[in-house]
């Protein structure tokens, strides 16, 4: 299974983020499922992809050019898609996976998992959409997307679509079950 990941180009402030990239990446690793993720080589990009490559798995990376240099592109990836624009990267990132899952960043890994998420709603994303809560970094949006539900702006159902965890058992019942 293809496992696309969206997280940050930096490792953040606390070390339980990077450990629980590195959890995240084993489980990919263990269950031989491939990592599609940004191309980047830093932050908790970098650590995802070494951690995943150095278990023997297969990461794909999807850069944009201006990003390539920026973000410094890994260089020791299965494969390196440079494309045009974000538009791009997206589209691809979202259709190259099977499941999406998203781990503390910044705002580009929020408006990626969050376009994946609009997409769903409106039927052109089939996948699920995962936001995997490191220490509970999505806490606050979690409670925006139910605030959304109580205010009728979002569905009961389609709330129910959205998983917020730190549990990776949790996250691999969710997607076979989706």
């Amino acid at each position: 299974m293809n496992i696309t990941v969206y997280l940050g180009a930096s490792v953040g402030k606390d070390h339980i983020y990077k450990e629980k990239t590195i959890e995240l990446a084993e489980w990919i690793a263990a269950n031989s499922h491939i990592l599609i993720y940004g191309g980047s080589n830093v932050g908790l990009m970098g650590v995802l992809a070494d951690k995943v490559l150095e278990r023997g798995a297969k990461a794909y990376g999807i850069i944009p050019d201006f990003l390539q240099k920026r973000e410094i592109a890994h260089e020791n990836l299965t494969g390196l898609q440079v494309v045009e624009d974000m538009d791009e990267r997206k589209a691809l990132m979202m259709e190259e996976g099977d499941a999406l899952i998203a781990l503390p960043g910044g705002p580009g890994t929020l408006e990626e998992i969050s376009e994946a998420i609009s997409w769903a709603r409106v039927g052109k994303n089939p996948k699920p959409c995962i936001l995997f809560n490191i220490d509970g970094y999505y806490d606050f949006l979690r409670a925006q997307f139910d605030h959304m539900v109580s205010q009728g702006f979002l569905t009961q159902t389609d709330r129910e679509k959205i998983l917020f965890s730190d549990n990776l058992e949790e996250i691999a019942r969710f997607i076979a079950h989706y």
